[in-house]
């Protein structure tokens, strides 16, 4: 957390954090909005696997999706999770967020099949999804732990079905490759408890 946000009430960092969630959702709109307009130009901003021009499409993707349909799929999710994620401080969710990007689709690009085109925020979602459940414990925190079995309740049967290779059309590869970066961010950006003070008699 930063010096700034340290001062900041409970009811600051909600605030705070709920403001960041509802922009990036609206950006999120606005591209797909753009995207119709144009005649789903934006769509070639997706990744093609091992294709090298298409490395500078990694973190464009996780903001473009093929239809409001698909899009509205990932609002809720998102808003949510992103949510809980950033009410423990912006930088570090910020931080957290670009590594689930940056993982997932370089991952992606290495290992999905060939002559695919991937893109949508589902990826960034299931790394929140992993960091929410594994940082509670991690950091030995009852509210996170809270928060963790929670969404685990909540969305588990959706995450699952989405890591299953059976599905035509979802990039299992890409929702997979996201939980396990967000995984790795909770030990990455992980708060370690303050040491206790020094007993002086």
């Amino acid at each position: 957390m930063s010096g700034v946000e340290a001062g900041w009430s409970r009811g600051d960092r909600a605030m705070a954090a709920g403001k960041l969630m509802l922009a990036w959702v609206a950006l999120l709109w606005l591209l797909e909005v753009v995207d119709v307009i144009s005649g789903h130009a934006l769509d070639g901003l997706g990744i093609t696997p091992r294709t090298p021009s298409e490395l500078i499409d990694v973190v464009p993707s996780a903001f473009i999706h093929f239809g409001f349909a698909h899009l509205a799929a990932n609002t809720v999710p998102l808003l949510v999770l992103g949510f809980l994620a950033a009410l423990a401080g912006l930088r570090r969710f910020l931080l957290v967020c670009a590594l689930i990007i940056l993982v997932d689709g370089l991952g992606v690009w290495l290992i999905s099949p060939a002559h695919t085109n991937t893109a949508g925020a589902s990826g960034l979602i299931f790394g929140l999804f992993g960091f929410l459940l594994a940082t509670g414990f991690l950091e030995r925190r009852p509210l996170g732990i809270l928060t963790g079995i929670l969404i685990a309740a909540i969305w588990g049967g959706s995450i699952l079905a989405g890591l299953a290779p059976t599905q035509s059309g979802v990039s299992w590869q890409g929702h997979l490759l996201g939980l396990a970066a967000g995984v790795a961010a909770a030990f990455v950006f992980r708060r370690r408890p303050a040491a206790p003070p020094e007993l002086i008699r």
